[in-house]
């Protein structure tokens, strides 16, 4: 038996053309940690909001591949922020956490699993030296309300990317995020300084989180148990399952 998991999120996560290398999205990486009966189906966009990516019939087109036992991975934050742009803000205390249900819900109809992941962290380091803890604004604590609310699993990937951001330093973590100078690389000729997209290392770096989130999470047994070099214990059945 095999399955997918679909990722519905935003730039942080997205697939990058060739343009637009060598940034790089998480999710480019996740099917790293699984074997062949996990298949991992990236639909996360660039820009998107969980505004505009509902707006835009998304969630539909997920929803029409969307099996029985699949799973629905939903990350959004960065860009439900941005009070400069109607299509794409939604408050974080009202039609954020609206849209992320939508998402749980749409999920659940289709008999697959939907997990919610906070944004990971913006690289923000504070005139102190210290990190932002504020980094993605309010949105990572209105989608752990969400899940708490609606009993979907959680994974925490703001903490986790803020824990290694902060281990490594401002200077140290640089390297994860698109810092290029001048003439480094064709595609930003005038070299460019980002500190919310992932350089090739950042993705993998992330993923990894992401890998290490789930293998941590005891709602997510079932799915644990596919990951490369693990046994879980079923959450139905208890007893030892095996990933084909």
């Amino acid at each position: 038996m095999s399955f997918k998991l679909f990722i519905a999120g935003d730039s942080t996560a997205a697939l990058k053309g060739a343009a637009e290398k060598p940034m790089t999205g998480w999710g480019e990486y996740l099917q790293d940690y699984f074997g062949s009966a996990v298949e991992i189906d990236n639909r996360a966009v660039n820009g998107r909001s969980t505004k505009s990516f509902l707006a835009e019939g998304r969630l539909a087109h997920i929803e029409k591949d969307l099996q029985a036992g699949d799973y629905l991975f939903i990350q959004f934050g960065h860009n439900d922020g941005k009070r400069e742009d109607p299509a794409r803000y939604a408050d974080h205390d009202t039609e954020y956490k609206d849209n992320l249900r939508r998402f749980v819900d749409a999920a659940r109809r289709a008999g697959a699993a939907p997990v919610l992941l906070t944004s990971v962290s913006r690289r923000r380091f504070l005139a102190d030296g210290t990190l932002d803890p504020d980094a993605v604004g309010p949105y990572p604590a209105a989608l752990r309300q969400v899940a708490a609310d609606t009993g979907t699993p959680l994974l925490d990937i703001f903490a986790a990317s803020q824990q290694l951001f902060r281990a490594l330093g401002a200077p140290g973590s640089r390297h994860l995020v698109m810092h290029l100078p001048a003439g480094a690389h064709p595609n930003y000729p005038e070299g460019v300084q980002d500190d919310t997209h992932f350089s090739d290392v950042g993705a993998r770096q992330v993923a990894r989180l992401v890998a290490q989130a789930i293998r941590q999470s005891d709602a997510l047994a079932e799915l644990r148990a596919c990951l490369k070099g693990t046994a879980a214990e079923s959450l139905f059945s208890g007893k030892a399952v095996e990933c084909p």
